[in-house]
């Protein structure tokens, strides 16, 4: 799997932490208190977003291993993280989940992960975590909903085609898009483990415009590829939805949920 343009992830940050449930966080926290040696292995890490929104909640001691396998992303997250932060980075291809670098990981971390996976992905890691018997804490994963201030009449099929074209090969096998935080969890379950699921929703206003810009033009494609819906209705779509932004200032909520799984 190939990575994201960095600028897009620098753009979408800010809205991850503001999203992530709070309660999800502290109990990660006060699991990773109870571990003498606290070490988190963050897969697909991208820029390093999940290290800045969680280094401050859990406890000073755990020590961290990003991976990702996109070489520019990962030079970026140690560029901007630094050293003497007990960080180190690997590059890996989460296709190879046998080779996952677990080794003394207590727990697994993912961020807007999980929705680009297949259900084989899913399933393989759930069975590969459970063997040294890590903890699972998958954040950020797209939920199917997406729904503006603002109507517009092709605001559902919009959605709804959207949300099929998530369930495409993303790089992992087809993958589950909606109904990936919901299989992880009857897969987690299925050994055993403590299960909690919270909803951690996007809401974009005013000030987010600028990612709510690329996130409209980000669903050109996609639709397009859908070949559902005429270009020309495509674009007064989105015609419509950017006018709407910047003369209405419209809102938007994109549907997230984060899951926390821990072994009994």
């Amino acid at each position: 799997m190939t990575g994201f343009d960095k600028a897009w992830l620098a753009l979408r940050e800010p809205a991850d932490l503001a999203a992530r449930n709070t309660g999800l966080v502290s109990e990660l926290a006060r699991f990773l208190a109870a571990d003498e040696q606290p070490h988190i292995l963050d897969i697909g890490c991208g820029t390093g977003s999940t290290w800045r929104s969680l280094s401050d909640r859990v406890p000073g001691s755990t020590s961290w291993r990003l991976v990702d396998y996109d070489p520019a992303l990962l030079a970026e997250a140690a560029r901007s993280i630094g050293a003497g932060n007990r960080v180190e980075f690997r590059q890996h291809d989460l296709n190879d989940l046998a080779g996952l670098p677990l080794d003394g990981v207590s727990t697994v971390t993912a961020s807007a992960l999980l929705d680009l996976c297949s259900e084989r992905f899913c399933d393989a890691l759930s069975e590969r975590l459970s063997v040294p018997g890590c903890a699972l804490y998958a954040a950020l994963n797209y939920d199917g909903v997406m729904r503006w201030s603002v109507d517009h009449a092709l605001d559902g099929q919009v959605v709804d085609l959207f949300n099929r074209h998530q369930r495409r090969d993303k790089g992992f096998g087809p993958a589950l898009g909606p109904h990936a935080t919901s299989r992880m969890a009857e897969q987690l379950a299925a050994r055993g483990y403590l299960l909690r699921i919270e909803n951690s929703p996007w809401e974009l206003d005013a000030r987010s415009a600028a990612l709510q810009t690329e996130l409209l033009k980000g669903l050109r494609r996609p639709l397009l590829e859908m070949r559902s819906l005429g270009e020309q209705e495509i674009d007064d779509w989105l015609a419509f939805r950017l006018a709407a932004l910047e003369m209405e200032s419209s809102t938007c909520t994109i549907g997230h949920q984060d899951l926390l799984g821990l072994p009994a």
